[in-house]
């Protein structure tokens, strides 16, 4: 015997299309820069590159202090600039298929920490240098923060790291039995 107030079939069916647009030539495309992760992606490459100058500068740059700065500036300079060229010439839009967000992610959230430290570091020797690169450290620590966050949002989102992805969802709901 049927209960009563429940309907005889219920019937929910969800569609979820996704639709990938990427153009897989490669092409300069300068207007990359103009928008928040490129903006992000130069003052990372620009504040490394000055935090790394600074730091030569003092007389204690063979220090352990010093040289763990350098090497975080110099790994964070190439990386992210190698990564702005992929972006700049939309290297990254013809190979959308490598996760290019968490590799991002995963770099930007592991350099936030890493440059909070050599910045607290840099502070901790006085001279005038390593306070030049602390304040370049502690820029760049933020600059790193906030691409984290937008890597994070979008992967999260399912979005891509260039191109469009195009997500509809379809609900059809089916009852019978009133």
């Amino acid at each position: 015997m049927a209960e009563t107030g429940f309907p005889g079939q219920h019937t929910t069916t969800t569609t979820v299309t996704s639709n990938t647009t990427v153009q897989t030539n490669i092409r300069f495309d300068p207007s990359y820069v103009r928008s928040i992760p490129g903006i992000l992606k130069v003052v990372q490459v620009v504040f490394s590159l000055l935090g790394f100058i600074c730091i030569q500068f003092s007389h204690f740059n063979n220090a352990s202090k010093g040289l763990f700065f350098s090497w975080i500036s110099m790994i964070a300079f190439w990386f992210t600039g190698i990564l702005l060229g992929f972006y700049l010439f939309h290297i990254v839009e013809k190979f959308y298929k490598i996760p290019w967000l968490k590799i991002e992610l995963l770099f930007t959230a592991l350099w936030t920490f890493l440059y909070l430290l050599a910045a607290v570091l840099a502070v901790t020797v006085h001279d005038n240098p390593h306070a030049a690169a602390a304040f370049f450290g502690f820029s760049c620590t933020l600059a790193y923060c906030v691409d984290a966050y937008l890597k994070w949002r979008a992967a999260r989102a399912g979005g891509l790291a260039q191109g469009t992805r195009v997500v509809s969802k379809q609900t059809t709901v089916t009852r019978e039995g009133y």
